[in-house]
């Protein structure tokens, strides 16, 4: 295969890069590397934009939004917006339970919930993890129990990513307790958030955020028109939304632009002669981050390729590569930027407040660094962590 870009898919480079400059809100530049956790404004302005170009779901079918844009273009453009950065269509929504609505909801929830989950007129959230039930998802317990025309659930996710940004949330829930394998007795259901019953409460992390949540049910009725698909399937509708997560999981553009930064703030910070980034030590560093990033693309270049020829829609374990390596790189990246800034980074909310708003301009291009870097040594447990994604590898691609 050819892994170089071609002349047109350079050009198709470009097309993107000119948009994203011209359109990108004021506020989400003014936010420039505070990735991870967006405004929950600028994310649904944005992707309002990109819905308006018809770029919001390009891996859609066409006849729900999505574009004809070949699986090379579609990996050019996430990865031009994560290296600006921008805050990138909502996952849960265009990676996740839109293309499961594509391939099994039924026309009604198709016409209902497809153009506003598109537009993020609906901020939908995942409920797949539990306590005791992380990557052995299969341990589930969050029950529903049919009632008439409703299902009534109880239980408890934990870990729910935006859960407070959220209007719904798809769950997967335990419909038959008596299923001879614990993977064929779970359903996948639609629940409104404001559903009573529905609880939600934040999780405070590492980095100072809220970004993710516990979600309580307490006899929470849930329509049975809610549910995608047959019952007891909503196995087979995980593997599938899974697989569709994790092919855009290496991330090499947001890799990339964390390199950049460093070198970026290296540039401004003394070295024992000249700046740091002059620094042979740091020079080997970057060098050795490049040849890591460029590796990784050349393999997400070979599993396009392989997807493409498989001609297969079933989830291609060769994507859990992707996976542990992106997850590897996007952690050495943010640790690389933690230690070009050194004790810039030591300011926390509280000693910025003690600046009572004249906070120093040479320590503010700081202040998303450590987040980032907290926020990084998640990489290798969310989407599946990597310990499972080497089982996947084993069995899927190895044939052990």
């Amino acid at each position: 295969m050819e892994l170089a870009f071609s002349a047109e898919e350079l050009g198709f480079r470009e097309e993107v890069r000119a948009f994203i400059a011209e359109n990108l809100p004021e506020s989400a530049r003014r936010h420039h590397g505070r990735w991870p956790h967006w405004s929950k404004p600028d994310i649904v302005e944005w992707q309002r934009i990109l819905n308006a170009k018809g770029w919001a779901v390009p891996h859609w079918p066409v006849a729900y939004g999505g574009t004809e844009w070949t699986a090379v273009q579609r990996y050019i453009f996430i990865e031009e917006l994560l290296r600006t950065p921008t805050p990138e269509p909502l996952s849960f929504n265009v990676n996740m339970v839109g293309p499961v609505l594509c391939e099994f909801g039924n026309e009604a929830q198709k016409e209902f919930f497809l153009p506003k989950v598109r537009n993020l007129d609906i901020w939908f959230c995942q409920g797949f993890s539990e306590p005791g039930a992380g990557s052995d998802l299969a341990s589930l317990r969050t029950s529903a129990v049919r009632d008439g025309d409703d299902y009534i659930v109880n239980g408890q996710k934990i870990w729910t990513s935006t859960a407070h940004h959220a209007d719904w949330i798809f769950a997967l829930v335990r419909t038959d307790p008596d299923a001879p394998k614990r993977q064929m007795g779970i359903s996948f259901l639609l629940i409104d958030m404001k559903t009573p019953g529905v609880t939600v409460r934040g999780i405070k992390t590492i980095d100072e955020a809220t970004h993710v949540n516990e979600v309580f049910f307490e006899d929470v009725r849930v329509p049975i028109s809610n549910r995608i698909g047959e019952e007891n399937k909503g196995w087979d509708y995980a593997k599938f939304l899974l697989g569709n997560e994790r092919t855009g999981i290496a991330r090499v553009g947001l890799s990339r632009q964390r390199l950049n930064r460093a070198r970026e703030l290296a540039e401004k910070l003394p070295g024992f002669e000249g700046s740091l980034a002059d620094d042979p030590q740091f020079r080997r560093k970057c060098a050795t981050a490049e040849m890591k990033l460029k590796s990784l693309e050349i393999t997400v270049m070979r599993v396009i390729d392989r997807q493409r020829r498989r001609n297969d829609p079933a989830p291609d374990p060769a994507t859990s590569m992707l996976k542990i390596r992106g997850a590897e790189i996007q952690q050495a990246t943010a640790e690389l930027m933690a230690d070009v800034a050194g004790p810039m980074v030591a300011p926390t909310s509280a000693i910025q407040a003690a600046y009572e708003g004249d906070f120093p301009t040479e320590l503010e291009e700081t202040l998303g660094i450590i987040p980032h870097y907290f926020n990084s040594r998640a990489a290798t447990i969310y989407g599946g962590s990597n310990e499972i994604q080497r089982n996947i590898i084993a069995k899927g691609v190895l044939g052990l």
